[in-house]
Formats: C-alpha cells, sequence, structure tokens
C-alpha cells in the first residue's frame, strides 16, 4: 500500500486514487524567462521519480506539468533583450527540454501553457465575480476577496489574522484588504495583453494553475505537486479560487519537494546564488546530478557542495563497477531485495532506503561474480531494474566509468598500453609491466584487473 505525505493534513494518509486505478496528477512547473536552475531540476526529478514509480506499481496516471509563459519576469527580461515574450519563452521552453533529457527524465502528459488558457482564465474569473468571491474596482483589474473564502490558509496553517499584521495596500493598487490578490492585471503602456470582459490586459499567477489543472484534470483530482516554496502563497490561492468556483475539494493530497540550498539559503534566482543545469553539467555527468537529486528524500532539503557531487558519483561507480563485466539478461532472482525496495517507496517515496537496498543488492552481486557467474548477471539485471526507477543504471557501464575521457586521453593508446602491459605480464617482465602501469597511471588513467580481464576508467 503506497503512503504518501499529505501537505494538506500533514500526516502521511494511504493513496486512495478517485477514479478506480486512474491517478491525475499536476504539478507546477517553470516559469520559461531564464535557463533552469538545479533548484528546478530538483523538483521535476522529484516529480519524474514519482512518476515512475506510480506506473511500475501499476497506475494509469496521467502526468500534466504546466508553463507559465507571461509574467512580469518574463516581460522585463524580453526587453531587456530587445525581442517578443513569445520569441524569449520559445528558447527558453526548448533550452528546458534538453536539460530534461540529459536528466532522463520522462516528459509530462500533458504540458499546457498559460497563453492558451486565456479564455479559461476568464470564464473561472467571471464565476468568482458572481459568487462574490472576486470584484472588478473599474481600473481594468480583478482582485480575489480572501476573506470571503471560508478555509483560506488551510494548506499553510496561517491565519488570516497573522497574515494581515504589517499588509498594506500599494498605491497603484485599488484592493479592498491588503490580503486580496490579483486575478486579472489590467494593461500597462508596452506589454503583451489579451482583451477581456474587464478591458484589456493578461492574467495574475495563481489564476493560471486553477485553470489549466482543472482544464486537463477535473474539477477535482489525486495529487498536486510543487516546491515547498509554492506553498504559500501559490499554492493557498489556488485552493481558494478553485475550490469557491467549483464548490468542490481541489486536490486530493498536496505534495511538496525539498529545496536546494547553498550555504543554508534556498537556490534562487533572486538570492543569485543559483547554478543553472547546464553549468553543473559542464562538470559532471547527467547520471551523478541525477543522483544527487534522487538519494535524498524528495521532502527533505539538499545542500549543494562539490563533495556532495563526488558523493553521487563515488556511488554511481560502485554500481557500474558491479555491472561491470556482466552480460545484460532479464533480472532474476533477489526477491527480497525487491521487496525491500518496494517497501521503501511504497513509504511516501523513501528514495534514501531504497539506495541503501542497492548497494545490498551490489554486495551480493560482488560476493556472486566468481562462484556463480550466472546468479550474479541475473542479480545485475534486477539492480538495473531497479535502478530505472531512479532513473539511473541504464548506461553501458564502461562508457559510464570512462565518461569524461574524450579529449583527456586516446582511448586507442590506452588500449595498445593495455595489451603492452598483459603482453609483458605474460614474459614476466615485470619491471615493463610496471613502467607501461606507471605511464597510464601517469595518464591519469586507473586499471582494474579481474577474472575477465583488465578494464579501464579515468582518475577521479
Amino acid at each position: 500500500m503506497l503512503n504518501i505525505y499529505n501537505t494538506l493534513s500533514k500526516t502521511k494518509e494511504a493513496f486512495k486514487p478517485l477514479d478506480g486505478n486512474k491517478v491525475r496528477m499536476y504539478v507546477c512547473g517553470m516559469t520559461v524567462y531564464d535557463y533552469c536552475h538545479l533548484g528546478h531540476g530538483r523538483s521535476m526529478v522529484a516529480f519524474d521519480l514519482v512518476t515512475r514509480w506510480l506506473r511500475k506499481s501499476g497506475y494509469e496516471l496521467t502526468y500534466v506539468r504546466n508553463i507559465t509563459d507571461i509574467d512580469d519576469k518574463i516581460i522585463n527580461r524580453a526587453n531587456e533583450n530587445g525581442e517578443t515574450f513569445d520569441a524569449l519563452t520559445a528558447r527558453m521552453i526548448d533550452a528546458m527540454h534538453e536539460d530534461e533529457r540529459r536528466l532522463n527524465i520522462l516528459p509530462p502528459d500533458q504540458e499546457p501553457r498559460a497563453t492558451d488558457h486565456i479564455a479559461g482564465m476568464h470564464a473561472m474569473i467571471q464565476t468568482l465575480i458572481d459568487k462574490g468571491y472576486a470584484y472588478a474596482p473599474g481600473n481594468g483589474d480583478v482582485y480575489y476577496r480572501v476573506g470571503k473564502f471560508v478555509g483560506y490558509g488551510k494548506l499553510s496553517r496561517k491565519k488570516i489574522e497573522d497574515l494581515r499584521i504589517g499588509a498594506r495596500i500599494e498605491v497603484d493598487e485599488a484592493k479592498q484588504d491588503p490580503l486580496d490578490f490579483v486575478l486579472w492585471k489590467g494593461v500597462k503602456p508596452g506589454e503583451p495583453s489579451w482583451e477581456s470582459p474587464w478591458g484589456p490586459g493578461r492574467p495574475g499567477w495563481h489564476i493560471e494553475c486553477s485553470v489549466m489543472s482543472t482544464c486537463c484534470l477535473g474539477e477535482s483530482f489525486d495529487i498536486h505537486g510543487g516546491g515547498s516554496d509554492l506553498e504559500f502563497p501559490h499554492h493557498e490561492n489556488e485552493i481558494a479560487q478553485s475550490e469557491a468556483a467549483t464548490g468542490k475539494q481541489y486536490a486530493n493530497a498536496w505534495m511538496h519537494c525539498g529545496m536546494i540550498r547553498i550555504n543554508g539559503e534556498k537556490m534562487s534566482k533572486s538570492l543569485n546564488n543559483f547554478f543553472t543545469i547546464r553549468d553543473v553539467l559542464e562538470k559532471y555527468h547527467p547520471e551523478v546530478v541525477r543522483y544527487l537529486l534522487v538519494a535524498s528524500h524528495y521532502r527533505s532539503a539538499i545542500n549543494y557542495s562539490e563533495d556532495s557531487l563526488r558523493d553521487a558519483k563515488g556511488a554511481l561507480e560502485r554500481f557500474y563497477h558491479a555491472l561491470r563485466g556482466l552480460p545484460r539478461v532479464a533480472a532474476k532472482g533477489g526477491e527480497a531485495f525487491v521487496e525491500r525496495f518496494s517497501m521503501a517507496m511504497n513509504d511516501d517515496f523513501g528514495t534514501p532506503e531504497a539506495c541503501a537496498v542497492l548497494f545490498d543488492l551490489v554486495r551480493e552481486i560482488n560476493r556472486l561474480r566468481d562462484s556463480d557467474p550466472d546468479a550474479a548477471a541475473g542479480l545485475a539485471g534486477r539492480l538495473r531494474e531497479l535502478g530505472d526507477v531512479l532513473g539511473v543504471l541504464q548506461l553501458d557501464a564502461d562508457d559510464f566509468l570512462r565518461a569524461g575521457a574524450e579529449g583527456k586521453v586516446d582511448a586507442a593508446e590506452v588500449e595498445a598500453l593495455i595489451q603492452a602491459r598483459l603482453q609483458a605480464r605474460a614474459d614476466k617482465n615485470w619491471a615493463e609491466s610496471d613502467r607501461v602501469r606507471d605511464q597510464l597511471t601517469a595518464m591519469g588513467v586507473v586499471l582494474e584487473d579481474g577474472k575477465g580481464g583488465t578494464t579501464w576508467r579515468l582518475a577521479d
């Protein structure tokens, strides 16, 4: 039985889909004004992991992750670049998809864009006005009346009375209450805009997700996810809008992944302490970066450092060394490992415990490698099968272990030197054998002699 920590109830709950075996999941995606940083990668990988386990468990999943392709940051960046907002977002969406492919992230089933759902936003806003939950003061804006929604703050556990302390209305706003938030923004000079019943303008941030999620998945669905930084106000406001408009519970379970932190602070563009995904991939293999992101529990924060990436690389090297030299065969044996792995993943996607199972499986493969190579090969297939749930261990072992060698050493020269060393050993010319090994060491090549022959990799 799968149990998921529900941010709404602040407890783990047995997961039961609303519609039989079908699962509908919506995750807040990127605002595409710049390249994705590693914090975005954390969210994408976390819900890719959820996607993989739900499907591995036999659920029929529909996964929707939106794109915010209009907002202040997009408009400002496009103006800075001297390009149209849609030219900017098109480039950034292509870059995001490239980052996803490199990190082995499966594409969502649907990827709606805010600018394709303007009409739906108009309809929901009008419904909220008709029900008294929203108002148009006549200046082109439309605001949500927070004080009218009973239960505002139930996700974040914030109280309206506390939120009002210190809140104020800006000079250019026409709010009735400082807590009211904008649903539709009247046009400003030089901004892109769309016609609406309240005049030309563009949507507020929160209304986008309420409309895209309900359009794609219905008025109530199983899982709503995103980064923990979205819990308030974004997700709180989504609940208020959606449930006021439909009269139904919006999402059955809320999942929030932890942040990437640097020196104790959240990685973010606003703090200028971020590394883009492509920055990190310049130095580290994509699978190393992915493993860093899945090895920690999805709700925990990850402290980013060179040491943490080296640890992830070392873990993957242990896995691939176990796979090295064994034929690719179907998974066989190791049922106890599968049971332990499943228990870990069914306990709120417990990847630290799942990874520990993989390390135990590696020890068993290494134990059996010489005495029972067929059993070791079957367990190696099992290791790849379980690794696939985490999105790792699908590469050729030698290719991974030699990753980064291109441009640093000549593979043909390395192979020729290895053969020369093997011949020297066959001739019992130990001095020549040692000399060749020292030459390879000086080139940054590590040799590993095993029953199946001599293999090589680059030194760390």
